[in-house]
């Protein structure tokens, strides 16, 4: 009886808090993040470049939308299957997997200059977009849901691969030459699709799902709650995107900035958006996603509203755009805390894939609705001050719908 009591007793019956984080945690979120970065770095590789395009090609504005919104579309469609095929593989694979196929069109893009190549190589760099989708379901089964919303807010600042890109592409073609961005690019794609194989590892506990990827993403498709998270990530996360892509020739054509002044603005707004996304998903756990997206999506629309003026002095543009990229960020990564509280385990990368879907398809269509605004009417104050009108909807819906959603139910 005394063993029994010892044994009872001993370090074997000591219970693991529930918010613990396991061994190994840290290690998968930072290669999460690092690989998102460099996946993003190069399906924004077309943002920086495209005002240079248009002038080298004489393009309307509306084909210089299209030409940088193609990847957008095709990497946020993309995070549907790949999401899926996270839920079923594992990030261990899926990471190489997207890593290596974006290879492909980053080193095209070193060796066409048509139109019609740059869109058809655009379609597939549209891959490096789909990393999104393998990396929330790695970082959501290694941490507990108490500490999850603020480590996918970490693993979403990978998003300022989008800022690399506009810090450094175009310097480094002036400089080094034409092709050097995108074999740099390469070069750093293919270490990472390596380095990612020998040392990600899933988490232990990871639920492997039942059925074929279609019926997941069928069976997500009728929860109710993917389809309100889609909304809230397609204005967030659309929003960031649109001007990410978008505000290199925003700002070349409003304030007649140098194509190197507009991208490195670009990326100091990339920047700001990448520190607020984890102090959403931190403020999410803290105090729940909804406040957080209410106040963000407020925030938005009334920056918005300035910026439709076009106000004349460029220190107040600044702080417009500067606003708008922190409310985005943390709007972003509060959404996905609220993704973290309610899907699925099993179906947290099918639920990504398509939420994500959702953001990158919001972020699509600004860029077209801008430039198309823009060639009919000289202006962009119609397309900022629809994107006010969005955001305070968004603000609306979340408060009124959204109120309930994910909290402790109580009797």
């Amino acid at each position: 009886m005394m063993s029994t009591r010892s044994a009872a007793a001993g370090p074997a019956s000591t219970p693991v808090p529930a918010n613990a984080v396991p061994a190994g945690a840290g290690r998968n979120l930072a290669l999460a993040t690092i690989g998102f970065t460099v996946n993003f770095w190069a399906w924004a590789l077309l943002g920086p470049l495209g005002p240079g395009v248009k002038e080298r090609l004489g393009l309307s504005f509306a084909a210089q939308s299209l030409l940088v919104a193609v990847p957008v579309v095709v990497g946020s469609i993309g995070r549907i299957p790949v999401g899926a095929l996270t839920d079923r593989f594992g990030a261990r694979i899926m990471f190489p997997v997207v890593s290596v196929a974006t290879i492909v069109p980053v080193l095209t893009l070193a060796f066409v200059s048509s139109y019609p190549a740059l869109i058809i190589t655009g379609l597939f760099l549209g891959i490096g977009g789909t990393a999104f989708a393998v990396g929330v379901p790695l970082v959501s089964g290694w941490y507990p849901p108490a500490k999850r919303g603020f480590a996918i807010g970490v693993f979403g600042a990978g998003m300022g691969g989008t800022a690399i890109s506009n810090f450094t592409t175009v310097k480094l073609a002036d400089t080094y030459g034409q092709k050097t961005p995108f074999l740099l690019v390469a070069a750093i794609l293919a270490a990472y699709a390596v380095v990612a194989f020998l040392l990600i590892r899933d988490a232990p506990n990871r639920q492997r799902p039942a059925g074929s990827a279609w019926q997941r993403t069928a069976d997500v498709g009728r929860l109710p709650v993917t389809w309100q998270l889609c909304l809230l990530y397609a204005v967030g996360f659309g929003g960031f995107v649109a001007f990410s892509v978008y505000l290199p020739a925003y700002l070349r054509t409003a304030y007649e900035l140098s194509a190197n002044d507009a991208a490195l603005r670009t990326a100091g707004f990339v920047i700001l958006a990448v520190i607020a996304r984890p102090t959403g998903g931190w403020l999410s756990d803290r105090f729940h996603p909804v406040p957080v997206l209410v106040w963000c999506f407020s925030g938005t629309a009334v920056f918005a509203v300035i910026q439709a003026f076009q106000p004349p002095l460029m220190p107040v543009a600044t702080i417009a755009f500067l606003g708008m990229s922190a409310l985005l960020g943390a709007a972003s990564g509060a959404v996905f805390a609220l993704v973290g509280k309610v899907a699925p385990a099993d179906k947290v990368g099918t639920v990504t894939g398509v939420v994500g879907a959702a953001g990158g398809l919001g972020g699509f269509v600004p860029p077209l609705i801008m430039g198309w605004v823009y060639g009919v009417e000289n202006s962009y104050s119609i397309g900022l001050m629809l994107l006010s009108d969005v955001a305070l909807a968004a603000a609306v819906y979340t408060a009124v719908k959204m109120g309930t959603v994910g909290r402790p139910k109580t009797d």
